[in-house]
């Protein structure tokens, strides 16, 4: 059977979300076929909470984290499912690095301010800190969870399909506006296609678009339980700072954020092993994960290091860390989030159906030969 619509979106994590109901927002029939199952924990969206972090120095970011912000209420608002917490975020370690994102918050008129170690430890007593903190007010976490399901809502309701445990057995350009997608069932034709895959990108795009480098890797953070109720906690990131004595421990920065009924998240950022997702193990390497506890012991005295749930994700990185968001002929690719996606996922998903509608995307999303 063939079917005849305007866009195909393929993946149905955060992104593929996004870009489906950003295209049925403009009018267009869209159907979004993801291999797994609605909520499925194989890929990068999964799990309960994300940092809403705009600790950002670089301009285009700042832009895209402001208009992900509006979206953010937008959609809540729409959908009456709340979205954000804005518990505050506090950044720490390098200060050099924490110097420069302060200033460019101040040029783009957010608010962010340093405090002393001492006062920090007051304020946030689960916490340990060695170097002045910048403070984030107007960041938080993003109910990631909940997230997914108002995207779907609301794409829903303008027209938008999506079909879960649907895979994609082949994917073919026709012409500089047609490309065809075939499922078991079906043969979908449409003008655009917009592939936001995740670790499958690489796999599913071969011998079809030339990608710049994608690196899959299994990142490996937990969830630790607090050693009491009184504690206040914003999310954080912790930048290490060999030249202020940082432990041989250092794997990367550190995040983490309060995951309500679970506990505490903390990882290292984009140091997992290299893996297939069609291969994963799911268990957390053993010296990483020694490291992480021995972190958390000695970082965060309102936590217990021994009382932990291992979490699995994965991360599909450029070398750069830049996204890629960008057509290549009928195809637009929506790839490479590098572990630092999600808070923009509103913001990208209108990107990727501007790249779908011709508009280029902002320069520094572009990937080398794609036009």
């Amino acid at each position: 059977m063939v079917t005849n619509v305007d866009v195909v979106v393929i993946g149905g994590g955060a992104m593929g979300s996004a870009a489906a109901l950003s295209v049925a927002r403009r009018g267009k029939s869209v159907v979004l076929l993801e291999r797994f199952a609605a909520g499925h924990s194989m890929g990068a969206s999964h799990g309960a909470t994300r940092n809403f972090n705009i600790a950002y120095q670089r301009p285009e970011y700042l832009r895209l984290v402001s208009e992900a912000r509006a979206l953010w209420d937008d959609l809540a608002l729409e959908t009456g499912v709340q979205l954000l917490d804005l518990v505050g975020l506090v950044n720490h370690g390098h200060l050099g690095a924490l110097k420069e994102i302060h200033h460019s918050h101040q040029g783009f008129g957010i608010k962010s301010s340093f405090m002393g170690p001492q006062e920090a430890m007051d304020r946030w007593q689960g916490m340990r800190f060695r170097s002045d903190v910048l403070f984030v007010p107007e960041s938080g976490r993003v109910r990631a969870a909940d997230a997914l399901i108002a995207l779907r809502q609301a794409a829903g309701s303008k027209g938008a399909q999506f079909l879960y445990e649907t895979p994609v057995r082949d994917l073919a350009v026709l012409g500089d506006d047609l490309v065809s997608v075939s499922t078991d069932s079906t043969e979908y034709r449409a003008t655009r296609v917009i592939v936001t895959a995740g670790a499958w990108t690489r796999k599913l795009l071969q011998g079809i678009v030339e990608l710049p480098r994608l690196v899959v890797t299994q990142e490996q953070p937990a969830h630790f339980q607090p050693v009491g109720s009184t504690f206040d906690w914003p999310s954080f990131n912790h930048n290490p700072d060999p030249g202020a004595g940082d432990d041989d421990y250092w794997y990367s920065p550190t995040y983490g954020m309060l995951t309500p009924g679970e506990g505490i998240k903390i990882g290292w950022h984009g140091v997992g092993p290299v893996v297939d997702p069609d291969e994963r193990s799911f268990t957390a390497d053993v010296a990483q994960m020694k490291a992480l506890r021995r972190y958390v012991s000695d970082w965060f005295p309102g936590l217990d290091a021994d009382s932990f749930e291992p979490i699995s994700c994965t991360y599909t990185s450029t070398d750069t860390g830049d996204f890629i968001l960008d057509k290549f002929g009928p195809i637009v690719v929506g790839a490479g989030f590098s572990g630092h996606g999600f808070k923009f996922t509103p913001a990208i998903g209108q990107i990727l159906a501007d790249v779908a509608d011709g508009i280029e995307s902002p320069e520094i999303f572009r990937a080398p030969g794609s036009r």
